[in-house]
């Protein structure tokens, strides 16, 4: 029983010590691509709010890296972010909504990683709470979740 024990324990660390060296996020800016682990983000500058969704219930706090951090880390200001995720949904965000007080990538959800069902392993998420002009329908259909994928086109 406890050899059992043992391998799952050591099974589920390993499990979780590749997921953190995989590519979460693949960036595309032309010919060059950047590829992000879960911890290469995590070493990017840190953002987290509080703020209710219309996908979820109650008030949730949510921690990534902002949209302008990641911008900024792959020296990119102009051009148009087009968003993608696992199942090849993708959408168009303007570089204008890369703010310092805008939308993060978001890689946990009230301290825990999300997984594919719980919209994981990242999610675009606004401040919705912070200012009546991330409660419209443009905005959410803005915010990705199951990301993988950005280009700047």
């Amino acid at each position: 029983m406890f050899k059992m024990l043992s391998a799952l324990i050591c099974g589920a660390t390993f499990a979780t010590a590749a997921l953190a060296q995989d590519t979460v996020l693949e960036v595309s800016v032309g010919d060059t691509r950047h590829e992000y682990s879960l911890e290469q983000l995590k070493a990017l500058p840190v953002t987290s709010f509080e703020t209710t969704t219309i996908w979820t219930t109650g008030s949730q706090t949510f921690e990534g890296v902002s949209l302008l951090a990641l911008m900024n880390a792959i020296e990119v200001a102009e051009g148009t972010i087009q968003a993608t995720a696992i199942n090849d949904y993708s959408v168009t965000i303007p570089m204008s909504d890369a703010t310092a007080d805008g939308p993060i990538i978001a890689y946990l959800t009230n301290g825990e990683t999300m997984s594919r069902r719980d919209k994981g392993p990242l999610w675009i998420v606004y401040p919705y709470d912070s200012d009546i002009k991330y409660q419209n329908e443009i905005i959410y259909s803005r915010s990705i979740w199951q990301l993988d994928r950005i280009s700047i086109e």
